[in-house]
């Protein structure tokens, strides 16, 4: 947006995740979550990383405060680490589990930031897990008694709330590839895991508004735009297969509209839930939360066994020959990716507001000469805040961007690996430098925006 265009409502923002960067997961109470015992189950993540100590956040929250203000944050998106709330789940609440935050949101409101809360980044208590996890209705109850409690707390300081951070990555890399906590492998499984997470996502939502009145509550999905790998009708298939899989299996319910059929009939089996759980899972979202990163490209797959429901994401090597730039993480830079599916969510669902709640990129970084010159970051966020630009243009209600990361973190399998930070983070002494990108940011905000084009 420049300075002209975006209305004053519009926030500026960064992103973190409680596991990513607090550590201290011993401290005050805090509970074992299921990203402890994930991180910990030998071959699991990078290295063996873990989350033990992260950025250390939980002790050096008022430096990372600080540079938030030098920044000019106008807003800040953090979870809220579940198992420092209830050690066990559900049950006894934790004090100074409350306590922390309620320091964090006074300190941000301090610093004239305004704190955007996630309830759920991922880390599950293990308690909930040792009994059947989100594939139980239980956790469900468990969730909305959680967010109840946190928003009681908290509600008369925070207005944005979102439930759920990427739902997808939960039931399906956390309960059918396995690669995520809990670790599971079982696609009956992850199915029943995303109806729970939607279900807790509008019963929460009802929680929230019942203590907090004035709260506007949303869920943060990340989504993409399908793109086949060729004209063939067999790419074509297999892309509206991915869609549904990825995208429409939430927005859909989300919006009103149920499961997309056609997906219902491509994963199968699936239990029967109660006709009031799409009702519940409609309630109304005051806004949508959405994490772009790349688009996904797709392709059929000639063997089975080669890719799940017959379809296979190209890979960053076929990326790399059809000329995209890649991150280092192998995902395809591809701005205009981001104008895309805003204009299509705007058109398809009609979203009251849209926050851009993760965009960011990670890439090979170092100190030289006590500078962290990262341009292809820098190039990175250009593209893609010029592409939500574009979409304000055309129309989408589109209301804050928050980039990710504020801090390197631990990247979840990844460990400390990848870097998307736009304050580097050296591990081994805690210390943190903001790169040529938050300067960059720090200017883009204090102008309000772009400049004009």
């Amino acid at each position: 947006m420049s300075a002209q265009s975006s209305p004053t409502w519009f926030l500026w923002g960064t992103a973190t995740a409680a596991y990513q960067i607090e550590g201290a997961v011993h401290e005050d109470g805090r509970g074992p979550s299921i990203w402890d015992t994930f991180s910990h189950t030998p071959g699991k993540t990078f290295q063996g990383q873990t989350g033990d100590i992260a950025c250390d956040h939980y002790h050096r929250w008022p430096q990372d405060i600080e540079l938030m203000r030098q920044l000019g944050a106008q807003a800040y998106r953090f979870s809220i680490a579940w198992p420092r709330i209830f050690p066990e789940g559900s049950g006894r609440v934790n004090e100074r589990g409350l306590d922390f935050y309620d320091r964090l949101v006074d300190a941000l409101l301090e610093a004239s930031i305004v704190p955007f809360v996630t309830l759920y980044h991922w880390d599950l208590p293990q308690a909930l897990q040792d009994r059947g996890g989100w594939a139980e209705r239980a956790t469900v109850e468990a969730f909305v008694t959680y967010a109840e409690t946190v928003a009681r707390r908290l509600g008369d300081r925070v207005r944005y709330w979102i439930t759920h951070n990427e739902p997808w990555v939960v039931a399906y890399l956390g309960h059918y590839l396995g690669v995520h906590a809990p670790g599971i492998s079982d696609l009956a499984t992850a199915i029943r895991v995303s109806h729970h997470l939607l279900v807790s996502h509008g019963l929460a939502a009802r929680a929230i508004r019942a203590v907090a009145p004035h709260a506007e509550v949303g869920i943060t999905l990340n989504l993409s735009p399908v793109v086949p790998a060729s004209d063939a009708v067999a790419d074509q298939a297999a892309a509206k297969a991915y869609d549904g899989i990825l995208n429409r299996w939430f927005l859909d319910p989300l919006f009103g509209r149920g499961y997309p059929s056609d997906t219902r009939r491509l994963l199968g089996a699936f239990y029967d839930p109660p006709e009031s759980d799409y009702d519940t899972i409609a309630e109304p979202l005051d806004f949508l939360g959405v994490n772009y990163y790349t688009p996904a490209f797709v392709g059929s797959a000639s063997d089975q066994s080669a890719g799940a429901f017959g379809i296979r994401l190209l890979s960053p090597e076929e990326l790399h020959a059809r000329g995209y730039e890649l991150t280092d993480m192998g995902w395809a830079v591809v701005p205009d990716g981001l104008e895309q599916l805003l204009v299509h969510l705007h058109r398809e669902y009609r979203p009251r507001a849209i926050f851009i709640t993760e965009n960011g990129a990670a890439f090979r970084d170092e100190v030289v000469d006590g500078v962290v010159a990262d341009d292809r970051r820098i190039a990175y966020l250009v593209g893609h805040i010029a592409a939500v630009q574009r979409a304000r243009e055309a129309g989408v209600p589109v209301h804050g961007y928050f980039v990710w990361s504020f801090l390197d973190n631990f990247e979840w399998a990844h460990g400390y690996s990848k870097r998307f930070g736009i304050v580097y983070v050296d591990y081994a002494t805690l210390a943190r430098l903001p790169k040529a990108s938050f300067h960059w940011y720090r200017q883009l905000i204090a102008n309000g925006g772009l400049p004009d084009r």
